[in-house]
């Protein structure tokens, strides 16, 4: 595969944490790159600065209210400006050679989309596309030939060992997690988590939405469906362990016994420079892992009790239908309250499951999307299922406060026992 220089590349997310760490890549290699398009939702200022100093020929903000700023910040740049989501897909359609889409959440889908239709290399870096709309969305980049380029450290170690001519071979493939800040937590020690608290990850340095899944694991509950959908080996060949350095990011195992590991720096510029760079290698200032200075790598099980979002995820695979959607759609919304202050953080997976159960109790409900159309409604009724239940708790909290004694379990605490 001949790469011509500079490859045409644009960066959606270039203000969160993932798309800080590509633009530092660019930057260090200037010349190689020329940069189309930068997007962000609201951190205009920092967006502009990335545009004039890489010399973007699109700036886009998310937020439309904050698009006159834009162009007054960017006024004699010769930088052209858009915002929304119609200057979002604008950009998508640009024709470039390589794309980072680092937009956390489903309202990435429609761009994302959008820049798959054109082809060439696209470096996932958002969860929900492929958690939400996988099979759909796999088969689009197919159509289209787009090469998708997974930046997750897990699925782009996996893509570094996985070989799709001999996926028979594979025994089985392990995802490594490093269990959050609450790994040696059980859950009865988790009632009064903050959202300071949570986001204060051990290892990895990442945007809040990802940090809190990290401390639930449903980050991991998200790789795992994935990773099936990258990596056709069937979803019972996917294992996880706990791995608390974060030095071995994923591992495949094969029939004949061999295990292959893919080990680096808990840094997320070795996966983004793999994809920047495929199908060749780019120079990192990353330090590369010294053995002897680890000392010992510790592997735990990931036990489904003590993390349920696992569960949620492995049965959502199982059932292959509409789950995976209401699953992604539930946590985003969840994870939101909880950030808000209006959910606490044990009753984030409660919430998920409860939409669960709720639609799978309802006539064709979970029914597998057929269309993207199909898979934006049932995101959608399962936000507001997800709204429902959140409200409910906040009620239920608030008669409790009124009441005269607390003898019985709250709904609260029966749920978190069911989950548990």
């Amino acid at each position: 595969m001949d790469v011509a220089m500079p490859r045409r590349v644009s960066v959606f997310g270039s203000t969160g944490s993932i798309g800080r760490n590509t633009i530092e890549l660019l930057e260090a290699r200037g010349d190689e790159f020329q940069v189309e398009a930068l997007t962000a939702h609201s951190n205009i200022e920092l967006l502009c600065e990335q545009a004039v100093r890489l010399k973007a020929k699109t700036a886009v903000i998310g937020n439309d209210a904050l698009f006159p700023e834009l162009k007054e910040r960017l006024r004699d740049t010769g930088i052209a400006c858009a915002a929304g989501t119609s200057g979002l897909l604008e950009a998508a359609a640009r024709p470039v050679d390589w794309t980072m889409i680092a937009i956390v959440g489903m309202d990435c889908l429609r761009p994302a989309l959008e820049i798959v239709a054109q082809g060439g290399c696209v470096a996932m870096a958002n969860k929900e596309c492929l958690a939400a709309a996988g099979k759909l969305f796999v088969e689009a980049a197919q159509r289209s030939r787009a090469q998708l380029l997974p930046v997750d450290s897990e699925h782009n170690a996996i893509f570094q060992l996985f070989d799709p001519e001999r996926a028979e071979w594979i025994e089985h493939i392990t995802l490594t997690a490093s269990g959050g800040p609450f790994r040696s937590r059980t859950l009865d020690e988790l009632e009064n988590v903050t959202p300071a608290q949570a986001l204060q990850h051990p290892t990895w340095s990442m945007g809040a939405k990802i940090s809190i899944d990290s401390a639930t694991l449903m980050n991991k509950g998200l790789e795992l469906i994935e990773a099936h959908w990258l990596f056709p080996v069937g979803h019972e060949k996917f294992r996880i362990v706990l791995h608390p350095q974060s030095v071995v990011h994923a591992m495949v195992t094969y029939v004949d016994g061999s295990v292959m590991a893919h080990m680096s720096a808990p840094d997320m510029r070795v996966p983004i420079a793999h994809a920047l760079a495929y199908p060749g290698r780019m120079r990192t200032d990353t330090a590369s892992s010294d053995l002897t200075k680890i000392g010992s790598l510790d592997f735990e099980p990931a036990c489904e009790k003590r993390f349920p979002a696992l569960r949620l995820a492995r049965t959502a695979l199982e059932r292959n239908d509409g789950s995976a959607t209401v699953l992604n759609a539930a946590n985003e919304v969840a994870v939101a309250a909880f950030l808000e202050l209006r959910l606490r953080f044990t009753d984030i997976l409660p919430v998920i499951e409860g939409v669960l159960e709720d639609m799978a109790a309802a006539p064709d409900a979970l029914k597998a999307p057929q269309s993207f159309d199909d898979v934006f409604a049932l995101d959608r009724h399962a936000r507001r299922k997800a709204l429902e239940g959140i409200n409910e708790r906040i009620r239920g909290r608030q008669n409790l406060s009124h009441a005269p004694s607390a003898g019985a379990p709250t709904p609260h605490a029966r749920k978190r026992e069911k989950i548990a």
